[in-house]
């Protein structure tokens, strides 16, 4: 019984002893009193805030939020460019990016325009604090019927999917190359995201599965080789199994 109390605990969050009782009633046990489920409930790592609504909200989301977020390269003229990333939570998808020297509310406000072409939109779209989105932004949001969603200050981990992606985008392909000017930057996202990330890189939230999900090949009767496709100037590569 004790770790079962531990294991609804865990699962569970939010419950309280009395909750936890009433479930194992339900299942036909015959529980301790509150005090002594309580003796045996998993503590809170941080006792300050031993629940936090927030993480459990992305999850419970998945499939209908997108975050919005920035980040900034240099190029060999030690010019800023900046790359911005609207993001799927469901599939770990980058809906749509673009690269500008020159942000405003404007453009951002453009950029979600093409992120959502056909009526394809979020429920939420979560972003940081940043004053580039203005009172504009989130009045787009709100013709279109898209609750936004602000981030703590200065808590990314907030919005951990979108910073994962970035992180990744500069171990896998920015850390690595010198960007000579905004043509450059566009032409590498594009191949890495489209060519690499989405269909060929698996990912571990995904189960070992890409971001867009590829049918699995018909079987390949006689022998077969697997052939190399390089991506993004040959730094990365896919690969694809032909008859031989």
């Amino acid at each position: 019984m004790q770790g079962f109390i531990q294991k609804l605990s865990r699962e569970n969050p939010p419950w309280s002893a009395e909750r936890i009782r009433d479930t194992l009633r339900l299942l036909g046990f015959d529980p301790h009193c509150e005090d002594t489920i309580r003796k045996y409930m998993v503590k809170p790592r941080n006792p300050r805030n031993s629940f936090s609504t927030w993480l459990p909200f992305l999850r419970n989301h998945l499939d209908v939020s997108w975050p919005i977020d920035f980040l900034t390269v240099t190029t060999i003229g030690f010019s800023t460019l900046y790359v911005s990333l609207v993001f799927a939570h469901g599939r770990r998808k980058a809906i749509h990016f673009a690269v500008t020297s020159t942000p405003s509310m404007a453009w951002v406000i453009q950029q979600l325009r093409e992120a959502m072409p056909l009526g394809l939109q979020p429920r939420y779209l979560l972003r940081d604090n940043d004053g580039i989105y203005g009172a504009g932004v989130k009045a787009f949001l709100e013709r279109c019927g898209i609750e936004e969603v602000r981030i703590a200050y200065r808590s990314p981990w907030q919005s951990p999917y979108v910073e994962r992606f970035i992180g990744t985008l500069r171990r896998d392909l920015l850390n690595h190359v010198i960007i000579l000017n905004q043509e450059h930057l566009q032409r590498l996202l594009r191949e890495y995201i489209n060519e690499y990330y989405h269909i060929a890189r698996p990912h571990q939230g995904l189960a070992g599965e890409t971001p867009i999900a590829q049918a699995k090949p018909s079987p390949i009767a006689g022998p077969a080789q697997i052939i190399s496709i390089p991506v993004a100037g040959g730094f990365h590569h896919r690969y694809e199994r032909i008859a031989a």
